[in-house]
């Protein structure tokens, strides 16, 4: 078998990491230092670097101005991002763009992948639901009303939600169904109320009280739902990956110049074991992402649903770069939390990615549920 990246994928991957060369973790704003958000908005500045090296655009067709790559090539660069703390909606503007691209109707289509993916748009995905535990379709009804669509709802935690010019909310239907609404920024029906992660980001709120939306502007595509939601979370697991191969690294460095009586703590057993623990997650973390960003690019089947191994991969994402956060605390000892060293920065944007779709907890609870469904010969 060849688990080595196409050329495609690597190029990808090497422009990320000129576009994000640039970036300094500890430029970027720290929540223990800002009451509220840390500022008002995304890294405009690098949101136009990443439009000008088309990575706003890779997983749009060549119709759309875009580079065809996959699932895997995005992972790539999202990983990339998160080594430097990247303040830019590029997982959510790019999996929004791409679920129009593949299941929106044609008004959708042209209005929205190509202007994205040149950086003229900012879209994002209220994908948290209430809780972040339950299905986040399920915060939102839509019910149809002639030829129009009538959204009832809230979502929260929205990410970049005061950046985004559409958000892309689930709702689920009467009969059972879960449809994509494309809702523009001041959209009657809609209020916006401010919340604040613990990276120290701003979010939204986004309540919906009979919001009405032309046909045009509602995905109801079997599907698509379920396609975006995977995707979503499989970023969320490259943006981990990448996290948490930066503070391990930073760990190492650290523990190999730190002494105590005479000698690099590195050195000693105790503080071998564990980091040697932590980078044991990063290679499953890493195995388990690959596999499930593969099976969205290819569509091969499997003995469960992608689904499955999304789940999977979340579960380490999830409590790995918890772990390995931790560890590194422990391990730096008081010098982890001076905020002029970028370690509680990390910490707190990992605590952010472990709850973002959903904790450990709930995605267990959604592969029991496919185990389940599809018991394994």
């Amino acid at each position: 078998m060849d688990f080595t990246f196409t050329e495609e994928q690597q190029a990808a991957a090497e422009a990320a990491k000129g576009v994000f060369a640039g970036v300094a973790p500890d430029a970027v704003p720290s929540p223990a230092l800002t009451p509220g958000a840390v500022a008002d908005a995304c890294d405009r500045a690098l949101w136009a670097k990443l439009a000008d090296a088309d990575l706003l655009s890779l997983l749009l067709d060549e119709r759309y101005g875009g580079a065809g790559l996959d699932a895997i090539a995005l992972c790539l660069v999202l990983r990339e991002s998160a080594r430097v703390l990247a303040r830019v909606p590029l997982l959510e503007s790019s999996a929004a763009a791409a679920a129009v691209q593949a299941f929106g109707g044609e008004e959708a289509k042209a209005a929205l992948p190509a202007r994205a993916g040149r950086g003229e748009l900012v879209l994002t995905v209220a994908a948290h639901g209430r809780t972040g535990h339950d299905p986040a379709e399920l915060a939102v009804t839509a019910r149809q009303d002639g030829e129009a669509w009538v959204l009832d709802g809230v979502q929260t935690a929205v990410p970049w939600a005061y950046d985004a010019d559409v958000t892309v909310v689930p709702a689920h239907t009467g009969n059972g169904r879960t449809v994509l609404a494309l809702v523009p920024r001041g959209h009657a029906g809609v209020v916006l109320a401010e919340q604040v992660s613990t990276s120290g980001e701003r979010l939204g709120e986004l309540r919906l009280e009979s919001a009405r939306l032309a046909a045009r502007d509602v995905i109801d595509a079997d599907g698509a739902w379920e396609w975006l939601r995977d995707l979503l979370a499989t970023g969320t697991c490259a943006l981990a990956l990448g996290l948490g191969e930066r503070v391990l690294r930073m760990t190492g460095e650290y523990a190999s110049r730190r002494e105590q009586f005479g000698f690099p703590i590195a050195t000693f057993q105790a503080v071998a074991v564990q980091a040697a623990d932590r980078y044991i997650d990063l290679r499953a973390m890493e195995a388990t992402l690959w596999q499930a960003a593969w099976r969205i690019a290819s569509g091969a089947p499997g003995a469960l649903p992608a689904a499955g191994d999304v789940a999977v991969a979340k579960i380490w994402a999830a409590e790995g770069v918890r772990r390995i956060v931790q560890t590194a605390q422990h391990l730096h000892g008081g010098f982890g939390a001076d905020v002029d060293y970028p370690l509680h920065r990390y910490h707190a944007w990992a605590k952010h990615l472990e709850l973002s779709l959903g904790p450990a907890a709930a995605h267990e609870e959604a592969l029991g549920d496919l185990l389940a469904a599809h018991p394994l010969a």
